[in-house]
């Protein structure tokens, strides 16, 4: 889920103040969230009366998102056993709208995130390993060079100094 997807996730448009109501269409198996917001901290109650028990639980993190001037809050989670229409009803502590939107995926948006980096990361290691390869083999090359130019003259082969071959060393006679 990227972060325009988890803006978009919460239906702003079908919002509703804290003491109303919302009809809701829930499909089976497709967890939805509710979100409040609300100035501060306030205690949370919302109800759906044709759903099961169990259907809606407080989630284990956090997560919310800020729509224009406002920032929503996840704070319950809808698995409806059967897909259907429903009403909410939503109250609070303090003076709050609520929604509904879809239940975020953190996990993808965190692997995501750390995936980009650990390759960020991969290519500046490869990039460094081409770089020493490249100034290892340049300076052996010169090294190769500077040897092979230092040991022949640039014109011809060496002087013959010295008696020439074949004759033995000693005196002309």
């Amino acid at each position: 889920m990227t972060v325009k997807s988890a803006v978009r996730s919460v239906d702003t448009g079908r919002s509703f103040p804290s003491g109303g109501s919302q009809k809701v269409s829930f499909t089976k198996g497709k967890t939805k969230a509710i979100f409040v917001s609300q100035s501060g901290k306030g205690r949370v109650n919302c109800n759906i009366p044709d759903m099961r028990a169990g259907s809606m639980t407080r989630p284990d993190s956090t997560f919310q998102v800020t729509a224009g001037s406002r920032t929503w809050e996840r704070v319950l989670e809808v698995e409806p056993g059967s897909s259907g229409d429903y009403a909410l009803t939503c109250t609070s502590e303090r003076q709050a709208e609520f929604a509904v939107g879809d239940r975020p995926h953190v996990g993808a948006t965190a692997g995501a995130t750390f995936a980009a980096i650990g390759l960020f990361f991969a290519a500046v290691a490869a990039a460094v390993a081409i770089s020493a390869v490249t100034a290892v083999r340049r300076g052996r090359h010169r090294r190769q060079y500077a040897a092979a130019s230092a040991a022949s003259p640039q014109w011809g082969g060496p002087l013959p100094f010295g008696p020439p071959s074949g004759l033995p060393p000693g005196p002309l006679s």
